[in-house]
């Protein structure tokens, strides 16, 4: 399957994009970078086994071990010390990023209820994208029964491109279903 996205890429989005903007060099053309995968645990402060679990979600939806995030500092409302486990995010390149990619269009985005595309405006200015997902269970890697409570993941598309409108492009060349 990571071979149809990036075959896709080379193929189709690379002269697609050479000509929506004049690239005189296809070095110039926007490119995916990586794909960085986020899941915050805010119960973990309570519930230690919840990380384990949303360690075993992440690594079945991406297909490599996460690494643990760690709390920087120390907030006392929270009850948070620093150093303590509270998230996990693994970050895709490379084969696994396009194929990571290519079940998330294909896949787990029309699995969502009452789905209709995804917002235009989560580019960050810089031609980055970031999707919030409600529940992990989109993903048929996650075996619904396992499952103990649902989690949310942000999911961050890290591109080459130098403005948002390139990176829309380059998505909406990648087949990203966005709402228009």
């Amino acid at each position: 399957m990571a071979a149809r996205m990036k075959e896709k890429y080379q193929r189709d989005v690379i002269p697609a994009l050479t000509k929506e903007f004049n690239f005189r060099n296809p070095m110039e053309v926007p490119k995916i970078e990586k794909i960085v995968l986020n899941i915050g645990m805010g119960e973990a402060l309570q519930n230690a086994k919840s990380m384990d679990a949303a360690v075993s979600d992440l690594t079945a939806i991406a297909g490599q071990k996460p690494v643990i995030t760690r709390a920087r500092k120390s907030i006392a409302n929270f009850k948070l010390r620093q150093g303590q486990a509270i998230g996990a995010m693994v970050t895709l390149r490379g084969d696994r990023m396009y194929e990571f990619l290519d079940r998330l269009i294909s896949v787990a985005l029309p699995r969502i209820r009452d789905f209709r595309g995804v917002s235009r405006r989560s580019f960050d200015g810089r031609g980055n994208y970031s999707i919030g997902l409600r529940e992990q269970i989109v993903f048929p890697e996650v075996d619904y029964d396992q499952v103990d409570k649902l989690r949310g993941l942000e999911v961050a598309i890290v591109t080459s491109a130098r403005t948002d409108n390139e990176g829309y492009a380059l998505l909406k060349q990648m087949g990203m279903p966005f709402r228009d």
